[in-house]
């Protein structure tokens, strides 16, 4: 008996550790992230689709390596619509295409950047894109500048897979205070909130820093909290 109490205890153990490792894989639940409130307005958003050539650019150290970008006809098989946009006539035909020449092996990175800084309304609680990584082992990172100005830099994961794959990063939340971490919202500042996307930073692997590499993007979304914009009809506006 004591036997068989010992073999379900930790049979029991067993299963919460493989729960709690399901739990950890896939993407963050925006709905924790930042502090837990009951009002909530979660709404994903398309912040770019790459459809329109010349509206982003790469560029590295001249004495690193040389970039080009370019639109391709292509994507995703396994991309979804977003919720309310099914049927609708939306072009999304296209994804972004950078190559790399890396002229010397080492510790380098290169930026994908839009021609101008991309807002997203409300509190913005996760960015993901779908990536074709080609299987190397660099680092993609989000550049997002908060209402402060500054721009935090966010992992997104490694490029080592095949194919392509959705990569999602959590917004880090701003302390209480609201004096650390990514800013999004300011009590005395009830015009304005949210990030803007200013790019992309992919740190190479200096064992695979060398010849050509291509990177393709596509699909850039964001789930952000929609409910701090929200006005009543009556309410007063600031700003005067």
């Amino acid at each position: 008996m004591k036997r068989f109490a010992i073999f379900a205890a930790c049979l029991v153990a067993a299963v919460g550790i493989v729960y709690a490792q399901e739990e950890e894989i896939g993407a963050p639940d925006p709905s924790r992230i930042g502090p837990v409130v009951g009002q909530q307005e979660l709404a994903e958003v398309s912040v770019e689709r790459f459809e329109f050539e010349g509206t982003w650019y790469s560029t590295m150290s001249r004495d690193q390596g040389f970039t080009v970008s370019r639109l391709f006809r292509g994507g995703p098989a396994d991309r979804q619509p977003i919720a309310g946009e099914e049927g609708m006539d939306i072009p999304d035909e296209h994804v972004l295409g950078v190559r790399v020449d890396f002229l010397r092996r080492g510790y380098h990175h290169f930026t994908v950047r839009p021609i101008r800084p991309i807002p997203i309304e409300g509190v913005t609680k996760t960015v993901s894109v779908w990536v074709a990584g080609r299987n190397a082992n660099h680092e993609l990172r989000l550049l997002a500048r908060d209402m402060r100005g500054r721009t935090h830099e966010i992992s997104m994961g490694n490029l080592n897979f095949q194919g392509w794959r959705r990569l999602t990063a959590a917004i880090p939340p701003q302390s209480m205070d609201g004096r650390s971490g990514v800013i999004q919202r300011n009590h005395r500042n009830t015009m304005r909130s949210g990030i803007e996307i200013v790019g992309f930073r992919i740190h190479t692997d200096p064992l695979e820093s060398y010849g050509s590499y291509y990177i393709y993007f596509d699909d850039l979304r964001a789930v952000t909290d929609l409910f701090a914009i929200g006005r009543d009809p009556d309410d007063m506006v600031d700003g005067w």
